[in-house]
């Protein structure tokens, strides 16, 4: 696929190019995955293929794009301001966890990584699409919470970025070096009720 600056085309088999491109990509990662093969994958021809993604790093980050949206998306779903807070924020972290943990939350951040010194705009693409859309969502919840009364922040942003980090504990770090790839509900749920409970300890409003 030649390199350049492309626009996305949508079309008919668009989604269906894009979870045939997944599959090899998770499988194969970035520089593995052959235009044959998603073509296979996908079920279209190779000239269907390139009509809508002429440059393969395009078709990359828009899966990642759009897998990691859709997960930032349901992790932040089904949230209600009648629910207590730290109920809503237990939600919240657990589906976190879970999808940083998830066969593909890991495989797409490994291809992201290793890839992004050549393509920076592939990591840039996975961080505006997955981390800062998350920010956002939660930088939205937490000024709803200040109005409510239930916090006390000064400075939005680093407390959104300090309840992901907190959410990573131990976890992460062990799956960047291949310490562990498979995590059991209990530790995933230590490290989602720890980071709720810290992050309320440093944020929650005193109460009456």
């Amino acid at each position: 696929m030649p390199d350049g600056s492309v626009a996305v085309k949508k079309g008919r088999k668009f989604d269906q190019v894009l979870a045939g491109a997944r599959d090899v990509f998770m499988s194969r990662g970035f520089e593995g995955a052959s235009v044959d093969e998603i073509a296979k994958q996908a079920g279209v021809s190779k000239a269907t293929l390139y009509s809508y993604f002429p440059d393969k790093k395009l078709l990359f980050m828009e899966v990642a794009k759009s897998e990691c949206s859709k997960q930032a998306e349901e992790i932040l779903a089904e949230t209600s301001d009648d629910d207590p807070l730290e109920e809503v924020l237990l939600q919240i972290a657990n589906r976190f966890v879970a999808f940083i943990t998830s066969d593909f939350g890991q495989r797409v951040f490994r291809i992201c990584v290793a890839e992004s010194d050549r393509f920076p705009e592939l990591g840039q693409a996975f961080y505006e699409s997955g981390p800062m859309l998350m920010r956002g969502h939660m930088i939205e919840l937490l000024h709803a919470a200040q109005e409510r009364g239930e916090v006390e922040i000064d400075d939005f942003q680093l407390a959104s970025d300090q309840f992901a980090e907190l959410c990573k504990a131990d976890l992460h770090p062990r799956m960047v070096f291949s310490v562990s790839q498979t995590f059991t509900k209990e530790e995933t749920s230590r490290v989602a009720k720890g980071a709720v409970k810290t992050f309320l300890a440093r944020y929650q409003a005193p109460q009456s």
